[in-house]
């Protein structure tokens, strides 16, 4: 006989508005509320009529206590199934350094706000797997490694409010290349449509932000790469010691892992071409002084550091030297990243899976981005571990980054 599931004891009312039926949403909030052992009733369902109308259902949902019913909330929450009576928060003290209070609110990308005194509170920094900090009529995201001791932290979704983005089809409602990874899309128009992204943003006085990895040297793009970041449309990087490392080493012996780009073939001790590179910017102390002393005068670090553009360097357990730009510690690393993303406008990742994914954990929803890699998998994950805004383009990111060369700068499609 199968055990029996322990009786509902406490519900709250929630709605959720969207393109529920065609996208799916519905059914995965009824299987969250299901997973989490809850239970719900729908009390309205609303159902647009047309293809561009939203439909809008209201339901009780419940669970067998309070902390259930909580963290059954939450997790609804996420989709945008928001309580229709929304209360006040419950705010809790931190009793210890990098320990929030049991229940907290386990945050999301996606725009977020919290009921103080009467009104709406918009929070700062939306960000994942954060929880919501109270100071006076602030709220912002706090990441668990900041949290100290007598901080005030948002410990229920009573007074939270999550608002997902409303999705329009401009299209009719089935088509064929029509999913948001294909490797099967024509690359020219995907290229024309991330230089427009990018192109809007600056326009709009926004940043673009780049995440890049080796393969952006090792693929031979690393001239196109350099064009980008002359015609102004690479505000910050982010990347790891391999990125930097690899590109000093094309300037400094025109070798990335010790294969000759011009020729595609290894070079005799070409093997030590990458821990002699990073022993000689060690030498000059830092990228950007190697670049002042001549020691560094061609490829993607020279032109960032010419530009005076920001670059963050957050290294790995695997990295040789590091490099000194390179931030060893994955917390200062994180704290460092942060600190750039104000004002992005665009973001374009490119041939890394372990960045693009630490980038898309600290970017909110509101920032459109561009994930390129030649392995399917790096692009899904993006979408998968919840960067819902994340449109992935499957093709040799070489070939990709020429042709955005070309779009963005004229000077390099006049020479190519």
């Amino acid at each position: 006989m199968e055990p029996k599931e322990a009786p509902v004891q406490v519900t709250e009312t929630v709605e959720i508005t969207g393109h529920l039926m065609d996208t799916g949403l519905l059914s995965r909030v009824l299987d969250d509320i299901r997973g989490y052992g809850g239970e719900y009733t729908l009390d309205k369902f609303d159902l647009g009529y047309d293809k561009d109308d939203p439909s809008t259902v209201r339901m009780t949902v419940g669970a067998e206590d309070e902390e259930a019913l909580q963290r059954l909330l939450m997790r609804i929450q996420t989709k945008g199934a928001n309580l229709v009576n929304p209360g006040t928060p419950e705010i809790s003290e931190v009793l210890q350094d990098g320990v929030f209070p049991d229940g907290f609110y386990s945050t999301t990308n996606l725009p977020t706000s919290v009921r103080l005194n009467g009104h709406w509170v918009p929070v700062r920094n939306p960000e994942m797997d954060c929880g919501l900090l109270v100071e006076g009529e602030d709220v912002r995201t706090i990441p668990m490694s900041e949290v100290k001791a007598g901080m005030r932290i948002i410990s229920s979704a009573q007074g939270v409010k999550v608002t997902p983005p409303i999705v329009t089809h401009d299209e009719e409602s089935f088509g064929f290349m029509e999913s948001d990874v294909s490797s099967e899309k024509p690359q020219g128009v995907l290229v024309k449509q991330v230089a427009e992204g990018m192109r809007e943003a600056k326009a709009a006085g926004l940043k673009v932000l780049w995440v890049g990895g080796p393969g952006i040297v090792h693929t031979g793009a690393a001239p196109a790469m350099v064009a980008i970041v002359e015609a102004g449309f690479v505000d910050v990087m982010f990347a790891g010691n391999a990125l930097a490392t690899h590109d000093i080493e094309s300037s400094l012996y025109g070798t990335s892992l010790g294969v000759d780009l011009a020729r595609g073939r290894g070079v005799e001790h070409g093997h030590e071409h990458h821990i002699r590179a990073i022993n000689t910017i060690r030498k000059a102390g830092s990228i950007a002084a190697a670049v002042e002393s001549g020691v560094l005068t061609s490829g993607v670090m020279h032109a960032l550091v010419k530009k005076g553009n920001k670059f963050v360097l957050v290294g790995s357990v695997r990295d040789d030297g590091p490099l000194p730009d390179v931030y060893t510690d994955v917390l200062a690393g994180q704290r460092a990243m942060r600190a750039e993303l104000e004002g992005v406008g665009y973001c374009l990742m490119a041939a890394t899976m372990l960045h693009s994914v630490a980038t898309g954990n600290i970017l909110p929803a509101s920032v459109p981005l561009t994930c390129v890699d030649i392995n399917p998998a790096t692009v899904t994950k993006l979408a998968d571990r919840g960067s819902a805004q994340a449109r992935g383009i499957v093709t040799d990111v070489g070939l990709f980054i020429e042709h955005l060369a070309r779009e963005l700068s004229p000077a390099y499609a006049d020479a190519n």
